[in-house]
């Protein structure tokens, strides 16, 4: 049986004897949307505070052999590791930390997913960490991950996939959606040899398989491989006052929303889709195929096209008349970041527009990287430096829609929503059925106006009758609006409103 490490094993395995400094080990979780599944949220924290973590993340630094190292490293005895909004702090702060000071960053993660009792919350913070770990990179800071047994959801598709080189633990169970979801919402599961660390490191998806008692002696050899990075801070947060002059975010009142009738009008057979919105706006379109290797997804179109007189690169999700939006696998969503840097090379602004039922949950997928897919897209979105607005369109479940929605703007109709898992998913996580999908809606801030209450929307459009329309107009004035900005403000509001993302609600 694969050995599960606690964050203190992980710890005392790499670093030089007395040498782990803790990092902000007095940011931990409240009880933002007062959920209760089984058992109260402030119970189970409460219940966890009493183990050796306090939170699901333990940031810090040590030396290595002498060479002092930022450590990030996942405490899956805190909540099964799960990725909250604490969590998202953590390791943006460390992140920001060892670019200030000038530290390469060893990330060794291990966790179940995003944490469900706090929903939209959680979720965004694979945003704000795939912002904050580009911006690291793009300065040459230098990145080493370790996936440890299991690494799952969130956390495998943001900080456990952004490294330069990325080794795993022997036997370490690794993948975008853990096997009893996919049983329990396709009714079979993957083989069971597909989620784990050998048969990713045969396909590429990881770099060497690497026992935890060998890090100590491999890791200096590869960090002086890599070379030391370079101090640069990461305008315009100083890690050391994140948070403290943000303006509370208050707990969200959600008695007076329905969140499932969202879902519900989403997955409509006559709800409009992609190709309404290109018939309504898009003239002199040009399709580009593709992820650029012989790969292609016919869910993922990408178009080069004038949108209500812009030129611009679109690239969405497709849903063909009376369906549900495209569940894209891993080339899918490596044709999108085709698109994203062909929009920068062009510079023309980029327009996403979301619409899925969820990323592919395939042998091909996992095999593919689909979290490093999804990761990449928004590290690199993130980065772009063309005006950038995604429409948050109808179905916007799990890493498959957030990939696309690190935007300047980001524009929605009524009934549109965004979860970490689609309802039915986070039910069977939390009550192991899927009957009570339409309570977990409700209780996890997966609508629109609380994704505009968290800093994730700009605009609600009213969906009514012709609202197809009104949205392309949206989209173009918004687009006009970020083009009169200069380059180097529109990318600071862009990367600061990511790394603000539900920042107080920890």
């Amino acid at each position: 049986m694969t050995r599960r490490w606690s964050a203190r094993d992980v710890i005392d395995a790499v670093a030089d004897d007395g040498s782990f400094t803790v990092w902000d080990d007095d940011l931990t979780s409240n009880d933002p949307l007062g959920f209760t599944d089984a058992r109260s949220y402030r119970d189970r924290l409460q219940a966890a505070a009493e183990g050796d973590t306090a939170e699901a993340v333990v940031t810090g630094s040590a030396h290595i052999v002498g060479r002092e190292v930022a450590l990030l490293v996942g405490a899956f005895e805190f909540l099964a590791g799960t990725q909250g909004v604490v969590v998202g702090e953590r390791v943006a702060r460390a992140f920001e930390r060892a670019a200030n000071r000038g530290l390469p960053v060893l990330g060794m993660p291990a966790s179940g997913g995003t944490r469900m009792q706090e929903g939209s919350l959680a979720f965004v913070q694979m945003l704000k960490i795939a912002a904050v770990v580009g911006a690291y990179r793009r300065g040459g800071g230098r990145y080493v991950a370790w996936l440890r047994h299991p690494t799952t959801g969130g956390a495998l598709a943001s900080w456990g996939s952004l490294a330069q080189i990325t080794w795993a633990q022997p036997g370490a169970l690794i993948g975008l959606t853990g096997p009893r979801v996919i049983e329990q919402l396709y009714g079979e599961a993957l083989p069971d040899h597909v989620q784990r660390a050998e048969h990713l490191c045969a396909h590429g998806v990881v770099d060497d398989v690497v026992a935890g008692d060998q890090l100590a002696t491999r890791l200096p050899g590869l960090l002086d491989s890599l070379g030391p990075p370079p101090t640069h801070a990461m305008a315009p947060f100083d890690a050391g006052d994140v948070g403290r002059t943000r303006r509370p975010l208050p707990t969200l009142d959600l008695s007076g929303q329905d969140s499932w009738t969202a879902v519900e009008r989403s997955r409509a057979p006559d709800r409009p889709g992609l190709p309404a919105l290109l018939d309504a706006a898009a003239r002199d379109i040009v399709v580009v195929q593709g992820d650029g290797a012989g790969g292609r997804d016919d869910g993922c179109v990408t178009v080069v096209c004038t949108f209500r007189g812009i030129q611009v690169v679109l690239v969405g999700h497709d849903r063909p008349a009376g369906q549900r939006g495209a569940s894209l696998d891993a080339v899918g969503y490596r044709s999108a970041r085709n698109a994203m840097r062909l929009a920068d090379e062009l510079g023309l602004p980029l327009v996403t527009v979301v619409d899925t039922e969820g990323a592919a949950a395939t042998v091909g997928a996992e095999e593919g990287g689909i979290a490093a897919e999804i990761a990449g897209c928004m590290a690199t979105m993130s980065g772009l430096t063309v005006p950038t607005v995604a429409v948050l369109l109808g179905e916007g479940s799990g890493g498959g829609a957030i990939a696309w929605l690190p935007a300047d703007r980001v524009i929605a109709p009524a009934h549109a929503w965004l979860a970490p898992i689609a309802p039915e998913g986070a039910s069977s996580i939390l009550f192991r059925t899927t009957d009570r999908a339409p309570e977990i809606a409700n209780a996890q801030a997966i609508d629109v106006v609380s994704l505009r209450a968290i800093g994730l929307v700009d605009e609600i459009i009213d969906d009514h009758r012709g609202w197809v329309s009104e949205l392309a107009d949206t989209v173009a004035d918004q687009l006009r609006d970020l083009a009169a900005q200069p380059v180097d403000e529109r990318l600071t509001v862009r990367y600061r409103r990511l790394r603000s993302l539900a920042a107080a609600a920890g």
